[in-house]
């Protein structure tokens, strides 16, 4: 959650907005609502399964609820463009919940789905936070994924890597032995795309620091939270490890040529070593090829008093627009729970399902003596603080990249040491924090 609407798209339109009593809990699929009538538009930004898998599952949902009608639209730029449709109000009835909404403004574009409390007795509470405000949750994460590094162990193997490595220096030992035993690119940043360059924000908090308040007390509020720790943990040891990869040659050759989609069939044929990607980009590896058995999935390489730690949050979240009509809205919350609790989308796209007890994915139950982190959220008088100072200090958190952007251009260029961008970044982040009332 970084930005405001207003921020970024202006005002929302006036739309009327329509109440409905029902909540997602107290639906019994397949007893409940079987005989409602609801066309739904669907805005999504899995843009690669709209005909196939998404069309899959409304043959299968409508053998439960017949005379509901659901209409996919896969958006390419997505984050950027629901952003901006949110303000009409008139949209659709079904999306995913950007992070450009502000916890108090959740209200204004998506029904309430529930009681917090009540919808924790069935999905995981901590994954609810993200899009819950004052008890009443407007959204329910698809899945969730743990943020580690995506790689094929074949190479690995051949390269003469015998365990997982554990710390950022293991992590650049085992890229050097890719790259001279073997004639596989040890890290590919994907920097070309852009979108992909935000997995290297995600894991600077929990998973960097074993701290579930990091996010909080240490990134938010924090004195100086890009600084160097010391110990091989936190925000500067993250990008430190990328800056050193692309120092030392050990990413593709020129950056700006990297293709996404070709990334994959390449991990699968073992042309590339690794890549940092949250737990969904598993699945599209394996079925990228052949060689499925060959795609593994690590935390990423950082110890904290010897233990590792991989964060877990929810991906995007499914949001209903409050301006549907009440017939709309139920039939869409029928859909919607369908989604998390029949259709095996998560376990489908090697993530962690938002249902409480749901089996783990077999790649990720390899995770063996990895502990999870959830970061807890900021107290409810701050909801927005991280937004805010996010947003003012232009630095882009888990929205941009500009972070692991500038560190791959820099660390290219030889322009600027990591020292000089930490020093940066901290006096930009020190700004607005000031700015927003933040002091030590």
């Amino acid at each position: 959650m970084v930005m405001s609407l207003t921020a970024c798209g202006g005002k929302k339109e006036k739309v009327e907005k329509q109440e409905v009593d029902v909540t997602i809990d107290q639906i019994k699929l397949g007893e409940d609502y079987t005989d409602i009538k609801a066309d739904l538009k669907f805005l999504t930004h899995k843009t690669d399964v709209v005909d196939t898998t998404f069309k899959g599952y409304v043959e299968e949902f409508q053998k439960m609820y017949p005379n509901i009608n659901v209409e996919y639209e896969g958006i390419t730029n997505y984050a950027d463009d629901i952003t901006t449709r949110l303000t009409t109000g008139d949209w659709g009835d079904i999306c995913m919940i950007p992070m450009t909404v502000d916890k108090d403004e959740l209200g204004n574009y998506f029904a309430a789905l529930g009681e917090k409390e009540k919808l924790s007795e069935i999905y995981e509470g901590k994954f609810l936070e993200a899009y819950s405000y004052e008890d009443t949750s407007y959204g329910v994460p698809s899945m969730a994924n743990v943020q580690g590094v995506v790689y094929n162990k074949a190479v690995f193997e051949d390269a003469g890597i015998t365990e997982v490595p554990k710390t950022p220096d293991e992590f650049l030992d085992a890229l050097q032995k890719i790259k001279d035993n073997t004639d596989a690119i040890p890290l590919y940043t994907n920097f070309a795309a852009g979108w992909t360059m935000t997995a290297w924000d995600a894991y600077i908090d929990g998973g960097a620091t074993g701290d579930p308040d990091f996010a909080y007390e240490g990134l938010t509020k924090g004195e100086n939270p890009f600084s160097d720790r010391g110990d091989g943990t936190g925000p500067y040891a993250v990008y430190n490890t990328l800056y050193e990869a692309v120092k030392r040659g050990l990413t593709e050759e020129d950056p700006t040529t990297t293709d996404w989609e070709g990334s994959k069939g390449m991990l699968n044929s073992g042309k590339i070593g690794c890549m940092a990607l949250g737990s969904w980009s598993l699945v599209q590896m394996q079925q990228a090829g052949d060689n499925a058995d060959d795609i593994g999935y690590m935390a990423f390489p950082i110890t904290v008093d010897g233990k590792q730690y991989i964060a877990a949050g929810g991906d995007y979240n499914y949001g209903i627009n409050c301006n549907s009509s009440t017939d709309n809205q139920i039939a869409a919350m029928c859909y919607i729970k369908w989604l998390l609790e029949e259709s095996g989308f998560a376990q489908g796209e090697g993530g962690l399902s938002a249902v409480i007890g749901a089996e783990m994915p077999d790649a990720l139950a390899a995770l063996e003596g990895v502990e999870l982190v959830v970061n807890n959220p900021a107290p409810s008088e701050d909801v927005n603080l991280f937004n805010d100072v996010n947003n003012e200090s232009e630095l882009g958190i888990n929205v941009s990249g500009a972070i692991p952007k500038e560190i791959v251009e820099e660390a290219t260029a030889g322009t600027k040491t990591m020292e000089d961008m930490v020093n940066e970044w901290n006096e930009k982040w020190t700004a607005a924090q000031e700015s927003n009332g933040i002091t030590y």
